[in-house]
């Protein structure tokens, strides 16, 4: 895992094991119930809810979807209740995160562990981006690297 420190000491980048992530990709949802707004353009996804996308995974108890403004795809999806993201080895977790689709950036938010292999790194704010493969982790940034076993 690489470190590199920024001009903030809060701040960090890293790679989150998603250089093969492709964010126009099928968005496939699966849950235990649906709401859908019209009016809005948007539907709520409730209980055990499933996000795949790729090699990306996203597991929370409430997802609501945001359509694109002519509805033809997602715009959004927001987590809220606990909120799990893996890809390749790497998982996620946090308080509520949002992933905007075109943009290809998910922000989480409260209680952010990043786990990648036996290293950790915690803290209030994180923002991936899928584009280029990285996150930043701001508020309160701990990292736990572990030495390599013999």
């Amino acid at each position: 895992m690489t470190l590199p420190a920024s001009s903030s000491a809060q701040e960090f980048k890293v790679d989150f094991g998603i250089s093969t992530q492709d964010p126009n990709a099928p968005v496939e949802v699966s849950a235990d119930s649906l709401s859908v707004d019209q009016e809005t353009g948007s539907a709520a996804f409730q209980g055990n809810v499933e996000i795949i996308q790729g090699e990306m995974r996203m597991q929370a108890p409430l997802v609501n979807v945001f359509y694109t403004a002519n509805a033809d795809g997602i715009a959004r999806l927001v987590g809220s209740g606990g909120v799990f993201i893996v890809s390749g080895k790497d998982t996620a977790k946090a308080d509520d995160a949002e992933y905007d689709v075109d943009s290809g950036l998910i922000h989480m938010s409260g209680s952010v562990q990043l786990v990648q292999g036996i290293n950790s790194i915690t803290s209030e704010r994180m923002t991936v981006n899928l584009n280029n493969s990285t996150a930043e982790l701001h508020g309160r940034v701990k990292t736990v690297l572990r030495p390599k076993a013999n």
